[in-house]
């Protein structure tokens, strides 16, 4: 299954209104939401979304490794206090702590973030946007040697919003009721190269687990193929990191350049994106929230972190985080609205 290079996607307009009595700034807003769903989001979401049971069986074939020796496990070990990273052994566990303690520290999250992880490496559909905004930021097209000779990574923030946008904007606002438990959904910040020059060379077990992904991956008739590393982040520096493959469907998609084509839910009116990584984001984000029933199995219950950090985007805060969701609100046109609300406020 491939994606054609003109994808349509699904736009959401919220229309913001602020009553004011007197002069009073904390007047309460009026949230009016003028068109939420496309008239053919439906259709167009099961057009291009990955059947469940395709999806299970795939998960079946990924595992997880220990973040000290690489070793794919076959049953979880995580550490109790972060339960960010996982370990084979007890033993791997020690030698990594010195590294570890640094940033381990009382999560809310339990070991959900992996299993939201191994689903989207799981989804072809979305799989393959994050290939080709790969080959776009990591220039593979420019430098044949990259993933062949040259191992590459990249990578990916991930985080929970709301799928009810309403609900994102009351805890933007920071002023807005919201129920103690939110729907969330795994939304993609951004996909960002690993650059030696910025971030210093890979680690010895970095470099092993993509030479040993490189050899497999010529024993098993991949050898055209680019293979890199990937790197999940979910609000922390403790990530998951897996060798991936780019087939040759994504790196053609680059190559034509074709733009995408959005419809808007508000007017009708196309709207033409360029293709680069900022609009395959977008996309994979829209095709997420149109899944109403779950299938991609993307959803989940919001913690109180996932919550704080929207709170801390709307009171301008600054911190990782907060910067990534800034630059999402600012690139996707969901958030237009929110946004220029904001900048009216300040």
């Amino acid at each position: 299954m491939g994606l054609t290079s003109t994808l349509t996607s699904t736009h959401h307009h919220i229309h913001l209104d602020e009553n004011m009595s007197g002069t009073n700034k904390s007047a309460a807003l009026e949230i009016v939401p003028v068109h939420v769903i496309h008239p053919d989001r439906d259709d167009l979401f099961r057009a291009a979304a990955c059947p469940t049971d395709l999806l299970k069986r795939n998960v079946k074939t990924m595992g997880v490794q220990c973040t000290q020796c690489q070793k794919k496990l076959d049953k979880l070990l995580k550490c109790s206090k972060c339960k960010g990273v996982w370990y084979c052994s007890k033993e791997c566990q020690k030698k990594h702590w010195p590294i570890h303690k640094l940033g381990c520290h009382d999560v809310e999250r339990s070991s959900g973030a992996i299993k939201l992880v191994r689903m989207i490496t799981a989804n072809i559909t979305l799989m393959m946007c994050l290939q080709a905004a790969s080959v776009i930021e990591c220039a593979l097209l420019e430098n044949p040697r990259i993933g062949f000779d040259m191992p590459f990574m990249v990578r990916v923030d991930i985080a929970v919003e709301p799928v009810d946008i309403l609900d994102f904007i009351r805890l933007y606002l920071d002023g807005g009721t919201v129920q103690e438990k939110i729907q969330g959904m795994v939304q993609v910040n951004t996909i960002s190269p690993w650059v030696p020059s910025a971030h210093g060379p890979l680690t010895p077990t970095r470099l092993r687990l993509w030479r040993e992904a490189r050899a497999e991956g010529n024993a098993k008739g991949f050898s055209k193929d680019p293979i890199g590393l990937i790197e999940f982040i979910n609000y922390t520096e403790h990530g998951t990191t897996s060798a991936f493959r780019i087939p040759p469907d994504p790196i053609r998609l680059v190559k034509k350049g074709e733009p995408f084509i959005s419809s808007s839910a508000f007017t009708g009116n196309q709207i033409e994106k360029p293709l680069n990584s900022a609009t395959l984001l977008e996309y994979i984000n829209l095709h997420i929230r149109a899944d109403k029933q779950n299938q991609l199995l993307l959803r989940t219950e919001m913690t109180e972190q996932d919550k704080e950090v929207i709170r801390a985007t709307g009171r301008n805060e600054e911190s990782l985080s907060v910067t990534l969701l800034k630059d999402k609100m600012r690139r996707e046109h969901l958030y237009a609205n929110i946004v220029n609300l904001t900048a009216n406020q300040s």
